[in-house]
């Protein structure tokens, strides 16, 4: 088995709903009761308005990639064997941004375009702490 990426350190206030969510592979996001504008990542506060009421959403999974970079090279123990690998942020379609990894292709120096089309897709970490949201082409 390969070594496990990075993961958070719990106990974690702000952001326990989103990853208790991904557990059951399910990408949540918070929505501002004020304003109605989506946050993300987890806060305490709405980033537009600066209210402290929020509810969390469940979304589809469905986005665009924004901008990628493609890393050839990492030393970290969990990336090292990966060859060449794609970290993007990816638009949502329910309004929100989030930084990820962009799988599921065969050359990411190729394979992937801004403007594509992705889904979400889950990479189960060890003992089942946390899932990761990783995206692939829709």
């Amino acid at each position: 088995m390969p070594p496990l990426r990075p993961q958070p350190r719990f106990p974690e206030p702000d952001s326990h709903p989103f990853w208790e969510a991904t557990k059951r592979h399910e990408l949540t996001y918070q929505s501002c009761s004020s304003c109605k504008q989506p946050i993300f990542y987890p806060r305490r506060h709405c980033p537009n308005c600066g209210s402290i009421e929020s509810t969390w959403r469940a979304s589809k999974g469905l986005g665009t990639v924004y901008t990628f970079s493609v890393i050839m090279q990492s030393r970290h123990p969990a990336f090292r064997e990966l060859g060449p690998y794609a970290v993007g942020y990816v638009d949502l379609d329910e309004g929100f941004r989030i930084m990820t990894n962009i799988v599921g292709i065969a050359d990411p120096t190729k394979d992937i375009r801004c403007g594509m089309r992705v889904k979400v897709r889950w990479e189960d970490q060890g003992d089942g702490e946390v899932s990761l949201p990783l995206f692939e082409p829709a």
